[in-house]
Protein backbone atom coordinates (compact mmCIF):
# COMPACT_ATOMS: atom_id res chain seq x y z
CA UNK A 1 0.00 0.00 0.00
CA UNK A 2 1.16 3.33 -1.16
CA UNK A 3 0.92 6.36 1.16
CA UNK A 4 1.70 10.01 0.67
CA UNK A 5 0.22 13.64 0.49
CA UNK A 6 -1.61 15.54 -2.33
CA UNK A 7 -1.83 19.35 -2.56
CA UNK A 8 -3.98 21.82 -4.04
CA UNK A 9 -1.62 24.54 -4.36
CA UNK A 10 -3.78 27.11 -2.51
CA UNK A 11 -2.41 30.56 -1.64
CA UNK A 12 -4.33 31.36 1.38
CA UNK A 13 -4.01 34.06 3.83
CA UNK A 14 -2.89 32.31 7.51
CA UNK A 15 -5.48 34.02 9.82
CA UNK A 16 -3.43 33.95 12.92
CA UNK A 17 -0.88 36.41 10.85
CA UNK A 18 -3.10 37.50 8.39
CA UNK A 19 -0.02 37.07 6.02
CA UNK A 20 -0.04 35.26 3.09
CA UNK A 21 2.32 33.92 0.85
CA UNK A 22 3.15 34.83 -2.51
CA UNK A 23 3.07 32.77 -5.37
CA UNK A 24 6.62 32.26 -4.97
CA UNK A 25 6.87 31.45 -2.10
CA UNK A 26 3.73 29.29 -2.34
CA UNK A 27 5.47 27.21 -5.49
CA UNK A 28 8.71 26.80 -3.77
CA UNK A 29 6.99 25.62 -0.39
CA UNK A 30 5.39 23.01 -2.66
CA UNK A 31 8.74 21.89 -3.21
CA UNK A 32 10.46 21.57 -0.02
CA UNK A 33 7.10 19.92 1.22
CA UNK A 34 7.41 16.94 -1.68
CA UNK A 35 11.24 16.56 -0.44
CA UNK A 36 10.35 16.27 3.19
CA UNK A 37 7.76 13.89 1.83
CA UNK A 38 10.15 11.55 0.43
CA UNK A 39 12.77 12.71 3.80
CA UNK A 40 9.91 11.05 6.46
CA UNK A 41 9.58 7.61 4.62
CA UNK A 42 6.01 8.67 2.16
CA UNK A 43 5.22 6.80 -1.09
CA UNK A 44 3.73 9.45 -3.00
CA UNK A 45 3.62 12.86 -3.77
CA UNK A 46 0.76 14.49 -6.12
CA UNK A 47 -0.18 18.13 -7.12
CA UNK A 48 -3.35 19.48 -8.29
CA UNK A 49 -3.66 21.50 -11.60
CA UNK A 50 -5.58 25.02 -11.31
CA UNK A 51 -5.65 27.77 -13.81
CA UNK A 52 -7.07 30.63 -11.39
CA UNK A 53 -6.02 32.10 -8.36
CA UNK A 54 -6.14 31.59 -5.75
CA UNK A 55 -3.96 28.32 -7.03
CA UNK A 56 -0.65 28.02 -8.21
CA UNK A 57 -0.06 24.65 -9.91
CA UNK A 58 -1.02 25.51 -13.53
CA UNK A 59 1.92 22.84 -14.76
CA UNK A 60 2.25 19.88 -13.05
CA UNK A 61 5.01 18.22 -15.19
CA UNK A 62 7.17 21.56 -14.56
CA UNK A 63 6.83 20.86 -11.07
CA UNK A 64 6.75 17.10 -10.64
CA UNK A 65 10.00 17.20 -13.33
CA UNK A 66 12.12 19.74 -10.90
CA UNK A 67 11.16 17.38 -7.80
CA UNK A 68 12.03 14.09 -9.54
CA UNK A 69 15.40 15.74 -10.31
CA UNK A 70 15.66 16.34 -6.01
CA UNK A 71 14.33 12.91 -4.95
CA UNK A 72 14.99 9.41 -5.89
CA UNK A 73 12.26 6.98 -4.48
CA UNK A 74 9.28 9.34 -4.09
CA UNK A 75 6.06 8.36 -7.04
CA UNK A 76 5.17 11.68 -8.95
CA UNK A 77 1.85 11.78 -9.24
CA UNK A 78 -1.18 14.77 -9.74
CA UNK A 79 -4.12 15.08 -7.90
CA UNK A 80 -6.20 15.60 -11.20
CA UNK A 81 -4.62 16.22 -14.73
CA UNK A 82 -7.72 17.77 -16.50
CA UNK A 83 -8.64 15.34 -19.12
CA UNK A 84 -11.55 17.27 -20.10
CA UNK A 85 -9.52 20.84 -21.30
CA UNK A 86 -6.09 19.71 -21.94
CA UNK A 87 -5.51 18.43 -25.32
CA UNK A 88 -4.83 14.34 -25.18
CA UNK A 89 -1.84 14.88 -27.42
CA UNK A 90 -0.47 17.12 -24.82
CA UNK A 91 -1.09 15.34 -21.80
CA UNK A 92 0.56 12.20 -23.43
CA UNK A 93 3.82 13.67 -24.79
CA UNK A 94 4.13 15.63 -21.09
CA UNK A 95 3.92 12.64 -19.21
CA UNK A 96 5.83 10.43 -21.35
CA UNK A 97 8.59 13.22 -21.05
CA UNK A 98 8.14 13.24 -17.44
CA UNK A 99 8.21 9.38 -17.25
CA UNK A 100 11.53 9.23 -18.53
CA UNK A 101 13.18 11.96 -16.79
CA UNK A 102 11.97 10.66 -13.17
CA UNK A 103 12.74 6.90 -14.22
CA UNK A 104 9.17 5.80 -14.43
CA UNK A 105 8.13 7.22 -11.20
CA UNK A 106 5.59 8.79 -12.26
CA UNK A 107 1.47 8.35 -12.90
CA UNK A 108 -1.09 10.27 -12.77
CA UNK A 109 -5.06 11.37 -11.96
CA UNK A 110 -7.32 12.22 -14.35
CA UNK A 111 -10.27 13.81 -12.99
CA UNK A 112 -13.12 17.09 -14.73
CA UNK A 113 -11.77 19.40 -11.63
CA UNK A 114 -14.09 21.44 -10.03
CA UNK A 115 -13.59 24.91 -11.43
CA UNK A 116 -16.37 25.59 -14.09
CA UNK A 117 -14.74 28.78 -15.98
CA UNK A 118 -11.65 26.67 -16.99
CA UNK A 119 -14.16 25.46 -19.90
CA UNK A 120 -14.26 28.72 -21.66
CA UNK A 121 -11.00 29.65 -20.95
CA UNK A 122 -9.29 26.82 -23.03
CA UNK A 123 -12.53 27.02 -25.71
CA UNK A 124 -14.50 24.20 -23.92
CA UNK A 125 -18.33 23.36 -22.58
CA UNK A 126 -18.80 23.05 -19.10
CA UNK A 127 -22.19 20.89 -20.25
CA UNK A 128 -19.60 18.77 -22.34
CA UNK A 129 -17.76 17.66 -19.34
CA UNK A 130 -18.60 13.84 -19.09
CA UNK A 131 -18.43 12.45 -23.00
CA UNK A 132 -15.04 15.22 -23.25
CA UNK A 133 -13.58 13.30 -20.36
CA UNK A 134 -14.18 9.66 -22.10
CA UNK A 135 -13.60 10.81 -25.65
CA UNK A 136 -10.28 12.10 -24.41
CA UNK A 137 -9.32 9.63 -22.24
CA UNK A 138 -10.23 7.57 -25.12
CA UNK A 139 -7.78 9.19 -27.43
CA UNK A 140 -5.04 9.55 -24.60
CA UNK A 141 -5.11 5.76 -24.03
CA UNK A 142 -4.62 4.93 -27.89
CA UNK A 143 -1.64 7.23 -27.94
CA UNK A 144 0.35 5.71 -25.37
CA UNK A 145 -0.14 2.41 -26.82
CA UNK A 146 -0.24 2.58 -30.44
CA UNK A 147 2.84 3.62 -32.35
CA UNK A 148 0.97 5.68 -35.29
CA UNK A 149 -2.65 6.80 -34.44
CA UNK A 150 -5.11 7.39 -37.17
CA UNK A 151 -8.02 9.25 -34.66
CA UNK A 152 -11.49 11.44 -35.95
CA UNK A 153 -13.66 12.30 -33.02
CA UNK A 154 -15.95 15.28 -31.67
CA UNK A 155 -13.90 17.35 -29.99
CA UNK A 156 -10.63 18.23 -31.29
CA UNK A 157 -9.05 18.18 -34.85
CA UNK A 158 -8.53 14.68 -37.00
CA UNK A 159 -5.25 13.09 -36.84
CA UNK A 160 -3.49 11.13 -39.76
CA UNK A 161 -0.64 8.91 -38.96
CA UNK A 162 0.55 10.86 -35.82
CA UNK A 163 2.92 9.58 -33.53
CA UNK A 164 3.09 10.80 -30.26
CA UNK A 165 7.08 11.41 -28.83
CA UNK A 166 8.66 10.60 -26.89
CA UNK A 167 7.40 6.95 -26.32
CA UNK A 168 6.43 5.50 -22.95
CA UNK A 169 9.35 4.35 -21.28
CA UNK A 170 9.63 0.69 -21.93
CA UNK A 171 6.95 0.62 -23.66
CA UNK A 172 4.53 1.32 -20.69
CA UNK A 173 2.58 4.00 -20.07
CA UNK A 174 1.99 5.75 -16.75
CA UNK A 175 -0.43 4.54 -14.48
CA UNK A 176 -3.70 5.72 -14.34
CA UNK A 177 -6.00 6.16 -12.01
CA UNK A 178 -9.53 8.28 -12.64
CA UNK A 179 -10.42 10.46 -10.03
CA UNK A 180 -14.27 11.39 -9.21
CA UNK A 181 -15.96 13.33 -6.56
CA UNK A 182 -19.31 12.52 -7.47
CA UNK A 183 -19.96 11.43 -10.97
CA UNK A 184 -20.16 7.58 -11.40
CA UNK A 185 -19.81 7.78 -15.41
CA UNK A 186 -16.32 7.96 -14.08
CA UNK A 187 -16.02 5.19 -12.49
CA UNK A 188 -17.50 3.09 -14.77
CA UNK A 189 -14.52 4.59 -17.27
CA UNK A 190 -11.69 3.42 -14.75
CA UNK A 191 -13.21 0.29 -14.47
CA UNK A 192 -13.55 -0.49 -18.28
CA UNK A 193 -10.02 0.31 -18.69
CA UNK A 194 -9.12 -1.65 -15.35
CA UNK A 195 -7.34 1.70 -14.40
CA UNK A 196 -7.02 2.46 -10.77
CA UNK A 197 -9.97 4.71 -9.12
CA UNK A 198 -9.34 7.75 -7.07
CA UNK A 199 -12.07 8.76 -4.50
CA UNK A 200 -11.20 11.95 -3.27
CA UNK A 201 -13.28 11.07 0.27
CA UNK A 202 -12.69 14.47 2.08
CA UNK A 203 -15.90 16.03 1.93
CA UNK A 204 -18.56 14.12 2.04
CA UNK A 205 -19.63 11.51 3.85
CA UNK A 206 -18.82 7.98 3.43
CA UNK A 207 -21.52 6.73 2.27
CA UNK A 208 -21.70 8.81 -1.08
CA UNK A 209 -18.15 7.43 -1.69
CA UNK A 210 -19.11 3.79 -1.24
CA UNK A 211 -21.69 3.94 -4.11
CA UNK A 212 -18.89 4.92 -6.14
CA UNK A 213 -16.54 2.32 -5.17
CA UNK A 214 -18.76 -0.17 -5.15
CA UNK A 215 -20.10 0.96 -8.50
CA UNK A 216 -16.18 0.54 -9.80
CA UNK A 217 -15.27 -2.79 -8.04
CA UNK A 218 -18.57 -4.28 -9.51
CA UNK A 219 -17.80 -2.88 -13.12
CA UNK A 220 -13.90 -3.81 -12.60
CA UNK A 221 -15.03 -7.47 -12.33
CA UNK A 222 -17.64 -7.25 -14.89
CA UNK A 223 -15.42 -5.87 -17.61
CA UNK A 224 -12.60 -9.14 -16.91
CA UNK A 225 -9.78 -7.36 -14.61
CA UNK A 226 -10.01 -9.71 -11.47
CA UNK A 227 -12.09 -9.72 -8.83
CA UNK A 228 -14.02 -6.75 -7.26
CA UNK A 229 -11.54 -6.78 -4.40
CA UNK A 230 -8.99 -6.95 -6.50
CA UNK A 231 -10.22 -3.26 -8.33
CA UNK A 232 -7.35 -0.50 -7.54
CA UNK A 233 -8.48 2.20 -5.45
CA UNK A 234 -7.07 5.31 -4.19
CA UNK A 235 -8.45 7.47 -1.06
CA UNK A 236 -7.78 11.00 0.19
CA UNK A 237 -7.82 12.02 3.76
CA UNK A 238 -7.48 15.28 5.65
CA UNK A 239 -5.28 15.64 8.98
CA UNK A 240 -4.17 17.47 11.55
CA UNK A 241 -2.23 16.12 14.77
CA UNK A 242 -0.77 17.33 17.81
CA UNK A 243 0.33 15.43 20.70
CA UNK A 244 -3.05 15.04 21.76
CA UNK A 245 -6.47 16.21 20.39
CA UNK A 246 -6.67 19.23 22.68
CA UNK A 247 -3.58 20.44 20.90
CA UNK A 248 -4.55 19.63 17.60
CA UNK A 249 -7.88 21.16 18.06
CA UNK A 250 -6.71 24.65 19.12
CA UNK A 251 -4.20 24.88 16.78
CA UNK A 252 -6.27 23.75 13.73
CA UNK A 253 -9.44 25.96 14.56
CA UNK A 254 -8.81 29.27 13.09
CA UNK A 255 -7.62 27.57 10.03
CA UNK A 256 -10.79 25.52 9.59
CA UNK A 257 -12.57 28.29 10.67
CA UNK A 258 -11.46 31.15 7.66
CA UNK A 259 -10.76 28.36 4.93
CA UNK A 260 -12.17 29.50 1.93
CA UNK A 261 -13.40 25.63 1.07
CA UNK A 262 -15.20 25.39 4.10
CA UNK A 263 -14.65 27.85 6.35
CA UNK A 264 -18.02 30.11 8.11
CA UNK A 265 -20.03 26.50 7.55
CA UNK A 266 -20.27 23.29 9.90
CA UNK A 267 -18.04 23.58 12.76
CA UNK A 268 -15.50 21.94 13.34
CA UNK A 269 -16.62 19.31 15.75
CA UNK A 270 -19.32 18.25 12.88
CA UNK A 271 -17.42 17.92 10.38
CA UNK A 272 -15.07 15.64 11.67
CA UNK A 273 -17.63 14.06 12.78
CA UNK A 274 -19.22 13.73 9.33
CA UNK A 275 -16.46 13.78 7.28
CA UNK A 276 -12.93 11.83 6.82
CA UNK A 277 -10.82 14.66 8.21
CA UNK A 278 -9.33 13.82 11.25
CA UNK A 279 -7.85 16.74 13.85
CA UNK A 280 -6.35 15.17 16.90
CA UNK A 281 -3.55 12.80 18.10
CA UNK A 282 -1.93 10.63 15.70
CA UNK A 283 -3.31 7.45 17.32
CA UNK A 284 -7.01 9.02 16.71
CA UNK A 285 -5.24 9.50 12.60
CA UNK A 286 -4.58 5.73 12.78
CA UNK A 287 -8.14 4.43 14.12
CA UNK A 288 -10.00 6.70 11.89
CA UNK A 289 -7.77 5.61 8.66
CA UNK A 290 -8.27 2.14 9.45
CA UNK A 291 -11.86 2.55 9.57
CA UNK A 292 -11.40 3.69 5.51
CA UNK A 293 -10.67 -0.21 5.34
CA UNK A 294 -14.00 -1.25 7.13
CA UNK A 295 -16.48 0.99 4.49
CA UNK A 296 -14.27 0.59 1.23
CA UNK A 297 -12.27 -2.54 1.39
CA UNK A 298 -8.53 -3.68 0.85
CA UNK A 299 -7.23 -0.42 -1.40
CA UNK A 300 -4.11 0.49 -2.35
CA UNK A 301 -2.93 4.08 -2.12
CA UNK A 302 -3.99 6.66 0.39
CA UNK A 303 -2.95 10.39 0.14
CA UNK A 304 -3.49 13.25 2.69
CA UNK A 305 -4.08 17.13 2.29
CA UNK A 306 -2.12 18.68 4.56
CA UNK A 307 -1.15 21.76 3.47
CA UNK A 308 -3.97 23.96 2.99
CA UNK A 309 -5.89 26.56 4.67
CA UNK A 310 -2.98 29.41 4.96
CA UNK A 311 -0.91 26.53 7.24
CA UNK A 312 2.84 28.24 7.35
CA UNK A 313 5.11 25.90 5.89
CA UNK A 314 6.64 25.13 9.06
CA UNK A 315 3.89 23.95 10.44
CA UNK A 316 3.31 21.38 7.80
CA UNK A 317 6.86 20.33 7.91
CA UNK A 318 5.92 19.21 11.27
CA UNK A 319 2.99 17.24 10.34
CA UNK A 320 4.61 15.48 7.73
CA UNK A 321 7.32 14.18 10.84
CA UNK A 322 4.71 13.51 12.44
CA UNK A 323 2.70 11.35 9.81
CA UNK A 324 6.12 9.87 8.95
CA UNK A 325 7.44 8.74 12.66
CA UNK A 326 4.17 8.11 14.09
CA UNK A 327 1.29 7.29 11.87
CA UNK A 328 2.54 5.43 8.62
CA UNK A 329 4.56 2.92 10.00
CA UNK A 330 1.61 1.76 11.79
CA UNK A 331 -0.81 1.95 8.83
CA UNK A 332 1.75 0.16 6.80
CA UNK A 333 1.61 -2.85 9.42
CA UNK A 334 -1.68 -3.32 10.11
CA UNK A 335 -3.24 -2.84 6.47
CA UNK A 336 -0.51 -5.48 5.45
CA UNK A 337 -1.60 -7.56 7.94
CA UNK A 338 -5.50 -7.78 7.11
CA UNK A 339 -4.48 -7.33 3.31
CA UNK A 340 -5.40 -11.01 1.67
CA UNK A 341 -2.80 -12.21 -0.49
CA UNK A 342 -5.03 -11.67 -3.54
CA UNK A 343 -5.28 -8.55 -3.35
CA UNK A 344 -2.63 -6.48 -5.76
CA UNK A 345 -0.25 -3.77 -4.50
CA UNK A 346 -0.01 -0.24 -6.11
CA UNK A 347 0.97 -0.33 -9.51
CA UNK A 348 4.49 1.19 -10.06
CA UNK A 349 6.28 1.70 -13.18
CA UNK A 350 8.71 -2.17 -12.25
CA UNK A 351 5.19 -3.72 -11.58
CA UNK A 352 3.83 -3.08 -14.89
CA UNK A 353 6.81 -3.91 -16.55
CA UNK A 354 7.40 -6.77 -15.05
CA UNK A 355 3.75 -7.60 -15.94
CA UNK A 356 3.68 -6.69 -19.22
CA UNK A 357 6.68 -9.28 -19.92
CA UNK A 358 5.14 -11.77 -18.17
CA UNK A 359 2.28 -11.35 -20.37
CA UNK A 360 4.08 -11.54 -23.48
CA UNK A 361 5.48 -14.90 -22.26
CA UNK A 362 2.01 -16.65 -21.53
CA UNK A 363 1.25 -15.49 -25.12
CA UNK A 364 4.21 -16.93 -26.75
CA UNK A 365 3.44 -20.13 -25.07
Amino acid sequence: MQFGIFTVGDVTVDPTTGRAPTEHERIKAMVAIARKAEEVGLDVFATGEHHNPPFVPSSPTTMLGYIAAQTERLQLSTATTLITTNDPVKIAEDFAMLQHLADGRVDLMLGRGNTGPVYPWFGKDIREGIPLAIENYHLLHRLWREDVVDWEGRFRTPLQAFTATPRPLDDVPPFVWHGSIRSPEIAEQAAYYGDGFFANNIFWPKEHFQRLIELYRRRFEHYGHGSADQAIVGLGGQVFMGKNSQDAVREFRPYFDNAPVYGHGPSLEDFTEQTPLTVGSPQQVIEKTMSFRESFGDYQRQLFLMDHAGLPLQTVLEQLDLLGAEVVPVLRREFEALRPAHVPDAPTHTSLVAARAQNSTVVAQ
